[in-house]
This record gives structure tokens, C-alpha cells and sequence, in this order.
């Protein structure tokens, strides 16, 4: 088993990491009946390609000599689409130091458009992804 979830009432869940015991909450969003107290549901799927994109740049960064991403960040932005209800863009731009070549640069956008949330997003759903080295 991964996590598990339970609702707490109020369109609230928590949601933890069973190897790790980490958890975090979820609540609805303000524009879907609810407080937007915490990231929502779709918030965290949105966040997740940021995370799952900057993880795979850095364990290929590990493979290269000299090349770190530490300190390097991503905004994301979610837009929403009804009927039926779903995220129908995610923009994300990724803001990257470390890297001095453009073989290297190349390398890592390659790396970053494999990662495996980006696989598993539905089609349909338009990603928007810039990177920005500095």
C-alpha cells in the first residue's frame, strides 16, 4: 500500500504516506463547494508533475559530472474546465540554475518531458511547460 486517505467531514481529507507516516490535507477548492484552506485534489495533481519533473532533471543531474539543481524552484499554475469538471491546463515553469552547457540544458528538458506523471496525464489536458535557466 502507498497512503491512505480519510475523510474528515467538511470536504476535507488527509492523506498519508504509509513507508513514511508524512501526511497532509486536502480541502475542496472555493469554486467547488469549499473552504480552498489547503491545496485541493487537483491542486496536488497539478504540483505533483512539478515535483515529479524536477526530481527526474535532478537524478540525471546526479549522473553529470559537475551539474547540481539545488536551490532551483517550478511555479505551477492549474486551470480548471467544466463539463465535465477536470483540469483542462497546467502551466508550469520551471526556474533552473546549475547547468553551463546547452548539451546539458537538452539533456534535462529531454529528461524532464519523460517523468512519469507527465506520462500518465490524460491526453487531453494541455501542459504548458517553459524552462527558464538562469
Amino acid at each position: 500500500m502507498t497512503s491512505k486517505v480519510i475523510y474528515l467531514g467538511d470536504l476535507r481529507t488527509e492523506c498519508e504516506h504509509v513507508k513514511s507516516g508524512d501526511k497532509f490535507i486536502t480541502d475542496a477548492p472555493t469554486d467547488n463547494n469549499g473552504k480552498g484552506e489547503a491545496f485541493s485534489p487537483t491542486d496536488t495533481v497539478a504540483t505533483a508533475l512539478a515535483s515529479c519533473m524536477l526530481t527526474v532533471m535532478g537524478i540525471k543531474a546526479k549522473q553529470m559530472k559537475g551539474v547540481e539543481l539545488k536551490g532551483s524552484t517550478a511555479e505551477v499554475t492549474k486551470i480548471m474546465k467544466a463539463e465535465p469538471r477536470r483540469i483542462a491546463r497546467v502551466e508550469i515553469k520551471l526556474n533552473l540554475q546549475g547547468v553551463q552547457t546547452e548539451k546539458e540544458k537538452k539533456i534535462l528538458e529531454n529528461t524532464a518531458k519523460t517523468c512519469p506523471v507527465l506520462n500518465s496525464l490524460h491526453p487531453d489536458m494541455e501542459k504548458e511547460i517553459i524552462f527558464n535557466w538562469k
